[in-house]
């Protein structure tokens, strides 16, 4: 017999895990939808018919070994997508959307621990990260009724669009409030006023979609502003006005702790549009808003996946100030309805996914302002409420092409300055 002898890796349990040079290799190419791969083997994934769903072992142990080939040179146009089935992949929980779309790519991925779990050691076309997952249900909250009073009502959003009539408040009533997505699946209000008293309370909102009571203020009593999710489970309030117009910002931890408010960066301003952008909405940008009582600017600000604000760049399109955002499309934002030259207006500024504002457009639906928006069904958006003769409750849905669709009947009670958020992996 010739060959070379190897050393040999002795896993946590004391088996000893195949070498490179030893694993087993399936003979039969592998053409199906999905596969439950096993350690120590080898696979040759053909997605020429189809992409291929590959389940990784539940049970894995450090050492433990899988290779896969680009059989077809195919998968750029189906992908192999990798369910870590229970496990982290390069540090991500499952819930991210691993997938390699590289023609003629293969992959070696070896488990480390339970921190990081499954990592490539060899992927030699491209270094792939998982995507976040995005919510699919919404919910908004909170506002000023048609008679001026505040409230503290909520409606969830289902995975449709479909808003469900009132449930009863369970935080304390108040107008301009913010809200936000935080920890991927959770949803986060902020803020607002009752009377001339101004707080930094907050309600968090579990995956359920079920409001908690009130979390004393660690944040500044900031109003007029929005909130937007970015970076992975992160949140911020950026904007608003506290005791005047400013451009300090709260954030918010992946557990929904909100830090204290420190200074920011741009222009002093309240009741700018926001939205999230860019792939697994990981990015978020401000545009316009009030920088006096009359003075209405286009500067957009983006935000970074860690919430560090941009400088002012001037904008495109008209000054405008509350006006309602949202994400739609995986990538892409939508900021609609504001107040623009003493009138309500349903005009449109589309966000790319690098977070560029285009041009004014001509939008459907009842003008207003004092509205809001949140994306939900992973891939559309939906603008609620908002001041037009009067307070008012319809809403319009947003495609995953940013279409927006004409109104939509109101369920929830008519208000204005309320606030919404996604939240939900689950539709």
């Amino acid at each position: 017999m010739s060959g070379k002898i190897v050393n040999n890796v002795f896993r946590a349990s004391g088996v000893i895990a195949a070498t490179p040079g030893g694993l087993d290799w399936s003979t039969a190419v592998v053409t199906g939808s999905t596969l439950s791969a096993s350690a120590g083997k080898g696979y040759f994934i053909n997605t020429t018919s189809n992409a291929c769903t590959v389940t990784l072992p539940s049970s894995a142990e450090i050492g433990d070994q899988i290779v896969f080939a680009d059989y077809a040179r195919t998968w750029s146009t189906n992908n192999l997508i990798i369910d870590s089935n229970g496990n982290n992949f390069q540090g991500d929980p499952d819930t991210y959307t691993v997938d390699y779309s590289t023609a003629g790519q293969s992959l070696n991925i070896v488990y480390s621990d339970a921190t990081k779990g499954w990592l490539p050691v060899s992927d030699d076309a491209v270094a792939d990260v998982g995507v976040a997952p995005t919510t699919y249900k919404g919910i908004l909250g909170f506002g000023a009724l048609a008679n001026g009073s505040a409230t503290g009502i909520t409606n969830l959003i289902s995975s449709s669009g479909v808003v469900a009539s009132d449930t009863s408040a369970v935080g304390a009533a108040r107008i301009s409030v913010a809200a936000a997505t935080y920890g991927g699946d959770k949803a986060i209000f902020m803020g607002g006023y009752n009377g001339g008293t101004n707080n930094g309370v907050s309600n968090l909102v579990n995956n359920s979609g079920v409001v908690a009571s009130d979390v004393t203020g660690v944040a500044d009593g900031t109003v007029s502003t929005k909130g937007v999710n970015f970076g992975t489970g992160l949140a911020g309030f950026f904007y608003g006005d506290i005791s005047g117009k400013t451009n300090k910002k709260s954030l918010v931890n992946s557990s929904g702790v909100v830090a204290s408010t420190v200074n920011g960066v741009g222009t002093a301003r309240d009741e700018p549009g926001a939205a999230q952008y860019s792939s697994g909405y990981g990015l978020a940008v401000y545009y316009g808003g009030r920088s006096s009582s009359s003075q209405f600017t286009t500067f957009t600000n983006l935000i970074s996946n860690t919430g560090v604000q941009s400088s002012d760049v001037t904008g495109v399109g008209s000054g405008k100030s509350f006006q309602s955002g949202a994400a739609y499309g995986g990538d892409k934002g939508i900021i609609a309805f504001s107040f623009l030259n003493d009138s309500n207006v349903n005009t449109i500024n589309l966000v790319s996914n690098v977070g560029v504002i285009a041009s004014d457009t001509s939008g459907t639906g009842t003008a207003r302002r004092g509205g809001t928006g949140t994306q939900y069904g992973a891939d559309k958006g939906i603008l609620l409420c908002g001041y037009a003769s009067n307070a008012t409750g319809i809403s319009n849905l947003v495609s995953n092409t940013g279409v927006v669709a004409s109104d939509t009947s109101a369920v929830a009670t008519g208000r204005y300055y309320p606030a919404a958020a996604g939240y939900s992996y689950s539709a």
